[in-house]
């Protein structure tokens, strides 16, 4: 498994737009061949940016099936428009252990 990890700055103030049209736009990436799962938080310290980590059954999955797609297309329609930055996007290894006691 590969996490997605985007961190996303929306312009000041659309907050709840923003999450509603994550909702939408989710809806997108969820059909997605290799879609596993996804989680929107938001950050405490600036209101305005979130964490966006998606679970992908590989770094193909994202970056090429579902970036190269109609559901991609379909995503940034929703919430393209709130993004004050482009986004940072990365991935990493989901395959670790988890910490004892997690």
């Amino acid at each position: 498994m590969v996490i997605e990890h985007a961190e996303i700055t929306i312009f000041p103030g659309r907050a709840a737009e923003f999450e509603e049209a994550f909702e939408r736009g989710h809806k997108a990436i969820a059909q997605s061949p290799g879609y596993l799962w996804a989680r929107l938080v938001r950050q405490i310290e600036n209101p305005d940016t979130y964490l966006l980590l998606i679970g992908w059954e590989s770094l193909e999955a994202h970056t090429v099936v579902f970036r190269e797609s109609d559901l991609f297309q379909q995503w940034r329609a929703a919430v393209g428009p709130f993004f004050a930055s482009p986004p940072t996007v990365t991935h990493y290894d989901g395959e670790l252990t988890p910490a004892e006691g997690a």
